[in-house]
């Protein structure tokens, strides 16, 4: 006697959840295992590489399988650039630290001193 699609897919999902019953079964056997090697042997999380840089959201795992939020640091002011030593006409500015800007280097190339743009 041949089985309809409707009796097929009842007994795949049937199937289906024995088998996801099984696994969880034999999961729970495993994370026993694991969690006895961990105490036999003294490993820490660090031992098992979840100490590292933390997961999306601050999140680390501990050896004990609990999730931990780890402790961000709180927004830091910038540090400012330090006070505008040159400045041209056109309002572009410069602290004198770092690379010279373009704007610098062309009003030195069009005959401007230094101390033609200092900020006084």
């Amino acid at each position: 006697m041949a089985k309809t699609l409707a009796q097929l897919n009842a007994q795949i999902a049937e199937l289906q959840k024995k088998a996801d019953a099984a696994k969880a079964k034999e999961a729970v056997g495993v994370i026993a295992r694991i969690k006895e090697a961990i105490a036999h042997y003294g490993l820490t999380a660090a031992d098992l590489g979840f100490s590292g840089p933390a997961a999306k959201g601050g999140k680390a795992i501990e050896a004990t399988g609990q999730v931990v939020t780890r402790k961000r640091r709180k927004n830091v002011a910038k540090k400012s650039g330090g006070a505008i030593r040159y400045r041209d006409e056109a309002g572009n500015a410069w602290t004198g630290h770092g690379k010279r800007p373009r704007w610098y280097l062309a009003a030195l190339e069009s005959g401007k001193t230094p101390q033609d743009l200092e900020v006084k």
